[in-house]
């Protein structure tokens, strides 16, 4: 005891009073006679004796304590108490205007402050805190109204949680000048009362042994874990579990059945965090217009931060700790190749973000067979490019054939072979093999989705959350403020005071500014794409019209790659924009809970980031060159601009190449390139000032941060839907253009082998420790991610079908080849064009720029030939390959729907070891509950045999009394076993 008094006085800290019990209760019953009147003016005023009556007696470690500026390892640098023994659960940060005369209160003043604070009851908390600063107040000038405004709502609302149980500490005498930190600690009592009212399961002292597949999948399993352990992080507790704790949710009057040898250690720093948190969200502050929990009094600057604290530095070698061992096990590049500690991410971040983690995990798993499967396809393109027919003959210079002029008067007439090389590179990504490859790619998204589901029921288990049902959160401050000032001005007109609620006429508005906003963002996206068109149409002119014949030879490659690039700068700027309108729209709906607000705000995010995204692919791959006419009758914009046509090999390769450097420029400027440049920069400016500030105050210079201020230092958490958003659309990347991009699914794997360890650095290194949130599922995301996999099937089977030209070959071969063969394919897609036919002004202005007059000219088409009496209509070939298309659509949809309705029924959502398990488990905890009401039974019985023996030999001892007195005995006795 000598020694725990020896240790709290060299932390700085103040040892609770000797004196009785009452004592402290007089002190405080003076301290609310002396403040009753300010019942008048306001200020609310705890009732102890309420407090007492729900069992919760306020001691006086539930006061708040002004600290000073000794700091000692006692206190493992902010980790605890000054005290050195209560764990600091939460911080509170908040910003107020100092002195600039005197920083640093005497240690004399400080002794005092914190001794009167010690026994100050709810509204005597002053800033900083106590008798001394107010003497310094009044020598200093007065606080504006806002300042004193923002300080009277901390001092109720920190008393007010003080009257749910937590206990307070304040430190205002840090080296973040002009910010103030008050720490949090809930007790025992207080952490049982919530985890009850949360229902958290907690593991009970019974263990069963888990039931291990027999036979030749035990082998298997075994082979497979001894294979993969170099690959499997250096953290305990990752070899299969042959025994597990019984989990139940948790109750005081069922503590008997819970392990509590260690109490500082059965609730972990993430369930306290959690349970502090939730007591901060439900507690208010009325000295305000309207009722303000935490997140009002963040919005509103009453305090400017709220946070658990992590658990120590990740860079000390001589502090053991989960974030350090996170840092070097799952959030460093250098173990790229290993597996992720899932059970300890989800330990120190909660299940939420455990979840996420374990999902990009699962995703990247499945990229690795994809990315095989999409270099096997690639490789056979590359390795059939000779043996390609229609290349070859495109090659061939002995065809001969002259094609007609690619823009109006500027442009000449140019020869098939000159495209040999678009041609051969055509190849590599449309080839029969890529048809095999989307087909195989709508089957791996469903397979992914299926292994996702059974991967998340085997953590569902693990982590004891198969029972959890989410409940509905506590209404949003701002829908509590909306329906207040509605009930106000329904009262004000008809004096009624019942409970009101938001109403779809109220809301009204905000939907109708939702819905017009969301179609103009599409209509600007529509714009910008439009924009871009007209400036490759507009480009290709103006180089076609250069001097320099390497500039003409050479237009459709710039044209293509600075398009391209205009657009992926626009994309990655209007992903920001609209990131932040999405929010604004959510923001005016007024959802009434959290859970609501981030389902709104993600579908609108997504889907304007999913039209950002996908608008420019998509006219690529289904609008250029289909609405170009035909020569000498063309379809122009604005009367000049003639529309675009395809290369000649078709506009899947530049399809390919629009894919690529978007999907890459994403990956390689907004995932990593932001993610790891902004807050090095922002980590910068803050060292700037610092050290800045440091030169005007070396005394605080002198002083170590404590672990709250470091941590007030790192950027904000701003929750998971920017993740998760970033991985959606790559998995749109993957999935929805996969046809004319085999390679996507290799450069997606080789990203997120960097993101998983860039991500994991962030959220250990960069950010704030975010909140634990339990979650069973990924949410929305799960129903969006199955939406694009549908999506994908139907985008593919057009891609194959109105892209490529693998309908057309499969028709040319079974419909028109004269030997079987693709030979004369080229030709048989041409169509000629009689030279006099131009109309004046759009005929090329060097006629003989080849060396001879052009009398024909071929442009790619299915038309009749000008000698024909129908010249230039539509031919029955076209309608042949058009049905064709059609076909092939129908067929390719529905077969790869069905089978991947298929294997989404083949396989079963729970695995079946785990159903057993679950089932397994709920039977031992009837077992368990059955044991301990026979013995309560038993023990009953016991009771009243002692009691009737007892009685039988008070009788035989007392043969003296009369027959009424041993009847009323015996009467008494019964009743005290009923009792």
């Amino acid at each position: 005891m000598a020694a725990r008094d020896d240790q709290r006085a060299a932390c700085g800290g103040f040892q609770h009073s000797s004196e009785p019990r009452a004592t402290s209760n007089e002190t405080m019953r003076e301290s609310q006679k002396e403040y009753a009147d300010d019942n008048d003016n306001g200020i609310h005023i705890i009732n102890i004796k309420a407090i007492e009556d729900i069992g919760y007696v306020q001691s006086d470690g539930m006061l708040l304590k002004s600290l000073g500026t000794d700091q000692d390892s006692a206190c493992k640098h902010g980790l605890y108490f000054r005290d050195g023994q209560k764990k600091v659960d939460y911080i509170l940060a908040y910003t107020y205007k100092k002195s600039s005369g005197s920083r640093t209160p005497n240690k004399k003043n400080h002794h005092s402050n914190s001794v009167h604070s010690l026994h100050s009851t709810k509204d005597d908390h002053h800033l900083p805190g106590g008798a001394a600063d107010l003497e310094a107040m009044e020598a200093e000038p007065k606080m504006d109204y806002h300042e004193d405004d923002k300080r009277f709502r901390r001092e109720e609302y920190e008393g007010n949680l003080i009257e749910t149980g937590l206990e307070l500490e304040r430190d205002e005498e840090t080296k973040q000048h002009g910010v103030g930190f008050v720490k949090i600690h809930a007790p025992w009592n207080v952490l049982c009362r919530e985890a009850e009212f949360m229902k958290l399961k907690m593991p009970t002292k019974k263990f069963y042994q888990i039931n291990q597949t027999p036979g030749l999948m035990q082998k298997l399993s075994s082979f497979i874990q001894k294979i993969s352990e170099p690959i499997q992080p250096k953290v305990a507790g990752l070899r299969p579990q042959t025994v597990k704790p019984l989990s139940y949710p948790f109750s005081r009057e069922k503590q008997h059945l819970f392990d509590m040898s260690d109490k500082d250690s059965f609730f972990d720093s993430k369930t306290r965090s959690s349970i502090v948190y939730e007591i901060l969200k439900r507690t208010t502050c009325t000295k305000a217009k309207y009722s303000m929990g935490i997140t009002s009094l963040l919005a509103n600057g009453v305090y400017s931060a709220a946070y658990p604290l992590h658990d120590g530095d990740y860079e000390s070698e001589a502090e053991a700790n989960d974030r350090k061992l996170l840092c070097d096990e799952w959030a460093s590049y250098s173990v790229f190749y290993k597996y992720q500690p899932i059970d300890l991410v989800r330990k120190y971040f909660g299940e939420k973000i455990g979840l996420y983690f374990a999902w990009l995990g699962v995703y990247t798993q499945m990229l690795i067979p994809a990315s095989i499967v999409g270099i096997i396809v690639f490789l056979y393109g590359c390795a059939t490019v000779d043996e390609d027919i229609p290349s070859m003959e495109m090659c061939d210079n002995r065809y001969n054939i002259t094609m007609c002029p690619l823009c109006d008067r500027t442009c000449n007439y140019w020869k098939m072979s000159s495209a040999c090389g678009t041609a051969r590179a055509s190849h590599l990504f449309d080839n029969p093999a890529t048809v095999f490859f989307s087909v195989f790619m709508a089957l791996w998204a469903a397979s992914f989705m299926e292994h996702w589901k059974r991967r998340q029921m085997r953590l569902n288990y693990r982590w004891d959350l198969t029972g959890f049902e989410e409940e509905e959160d506590h209404p949003r401050a701002e829908y509590e403020a909306k329906v207040l000032q509605k009930s106000l001005k329904k009262e004000y007109r008809h004096k009624e005071t019942e409970k009101e609620k938001l109403t779809w006429r109220d809301r009204f508005p905000a939907y109708l500014t939702n819905v017009v906003g969301i179609i103009f963002m599409i209509g600007v996206t529509f714009a910008i794409v439009f924009g871009v068109i007209m400036y490759r149409i507009s480009t290709a002119a103006a180089l076609a019209m250069s001097s320099n014949p390497n500039t003409r030879a050479n237009v459709r490659v710039t044209v293509t790659a600075t398009a391209v690039i205009i657009n992926l700068v626009v994309i990655l700027i209007l992903d920001e924009v609209y990131g932040a309108i999405a929010r604004w729209l959510t923001q005016i709906e007024v959802p009434k809970t959290d859970q609501t607000f981030e389902e709104r705000l993600i579908f609108k995010a997504f889907l304007l980031k999913f039209v950002n995204a996908y608008t420019p692919i998509f006219y690529v791959a289904f609008f250029k060159g289909r609405i170009v006419g035909r020569p000498g009758d063309y379809y122009y914009i604005f009367q000049s601009f003639r529309m675009e046509e395809c290369a000649p090999g078709g506009c899947l390769m530049e399809l390919c190449i629009q894919l690529s450097i978007i999907m890459l420029g994403k990956q390689l400027i907004q995932n990593n390139l932001f993610e790891i440049g902004i807050p090095k920069m922002k980590k910068l400016i803050r060292y700037l000032k610092s050290k800045r500030q440091s030169y005007k105050d070396h005394e605080e210079h002198l002083k170590k941060k404590q672990r709250y201020e470091e941590d007030y230092d790192l950027e904000p958490f701003a929750g998971l839907t920017p993740e998760y958003m970033e991985m959606i659309i790559q998995f749109g990347f993957v999935t929805l253009f996969v046809a004319s991009f085999p390679l996507a699914p290799l450069f997606a794997l080789l990203n997120n082998i960097i993101e998983i360890r860039l991500d994991a650095k962030k959220f250990i290194t960069e950010l704030r420790r975010p909140v634990a949130v339990r979650a069973k599922d990924i949410g929305i995301w799960y129903n969006i991610i199955r939406g694009l996999g549908k999506l994908a099937v139907i985008i593919n089977a057009f891609v194959i079908s109105f892209t490529s030209d693998f309908i057309p070959r499969l028709v040319y071969l079974y419909m028109y080849s004269p030997d079987g063969t693709m030979h004369g394919f080229v030709n048989h897609t041409l169509s000629y064009f009689n030279v006099t036919d131009f109309k004046p002004g759009t005929e090329p202005s060097e006629p003989v720029d080849l060396g001879y007059k052009v009398e024909l000219c071929r442009y790619k088409d299915y038309r009749e030939a000008p000698w024909s009496p129908h010249k230039y209509d539509i031919n029955k070939d076209y309608w042949a390959v058009l049905a064709a298309r059609l076909a092939f659509v129908i067929v390719f949809q529905n077969l790869v729907m069905f089978m991947s309705d298929f294997v989404d029924w083949i396989i079963p959502d729970i695995p079946k070891d785990i159903s057993e398990q679950i089932h397994r488990e709920k039977v031992l905890m009837v077992e368990v509950f059955l044991k301990e009401e026979q013995g309560k039974l038993q023990m009953l019985e016991t009771w009243k045999e002692h009691e009737r023996r007892k009685g039988e030999n008070c009788n035989s001892q007392s043969p003296g009394l009369s027959r009424s007195q041993r009847g009323s005995s015996s009467s008494m006795y019964s009743h005290r076993v009923d009792v």
